[in-house]
């Protein structure tokens, strides 16, 4: 079995791909299966959400390439941009996982949302695409080169509650 615990720059040559739903990427460690069929375990940072587009290191110096899978979504859509800035910021005023696009907002599926959203005067209707939400602003996302691949607002820093680890240090083994 494949097992990596760091990602490498995104422009890096992939030689296997890891498709995933957007719930098990929210995972920072477990077990998976390649498109080629192959075993990989993971162990990454605690917080760490696998995006479209990122890349996995091996310790055998593999890279594979993450995409979002397809999955079940709700698509919300207007012709008036106003609209559908007034959805993103209900949407975001919950908490939800939302989806940015030129013309569309996705959502995962909610009926008491579509049902809010479609009384403010929106579209939404049920699709099946690859999910990708926005990252957040207080949350970075370091990649190999030291770059964080997400906003982050100015003078914020992690979390660090000054005591200690809020969970077990990662344990290879348990892949083996």
């Amino acid at each position: 079995m494949l097992v990596a615990e760091s990602l490498t720059t995104p422009d890096t040559p992939a030689s296997d791909r890891l498709v995933l739903p957007f719930d098990a990427r929210c995972r920072s460690r477990q077990r998976v299966r390649l498109v080629s069929g192959d075993e990989l375990g993971y162990v990454l940072p605690a917080g760490t959400v696998l995006r479209h587009g990122d890349r996995l290191l091996t310790e055998e110096g593999r890279v594979v390439a993450v995409e979002a899978a397809p999955e079940a979504l709700l698509e919300v859509r207007t012709a008036d941009r106003l609209l559908l800035i007034r959805a993103a910021y209900h949407l975001g005023n919950r908490h939800v996982p939302v989806q940015i696009g030129e013309d569309c907002l996705r959502f995962q599926p909610d009926h008491v949302l579509g049902e809010m959203l479609t009384r403010l005067g929106c579209q939404v209707v049920a699709v099946e695409a690859p999910f990708d939400p926005e990252g957040g602003a207080y949350r970075a996302h370091a990649h190999a080169d030291g770059h964080d691949h997400e906003p982050r607002v100015a003078g914020s820093a992690a979390h660090d509650p000054g005591h200690g680890p809020h969970r077990s240090p990662a344990k290879i083994h348990e892949f083996r």
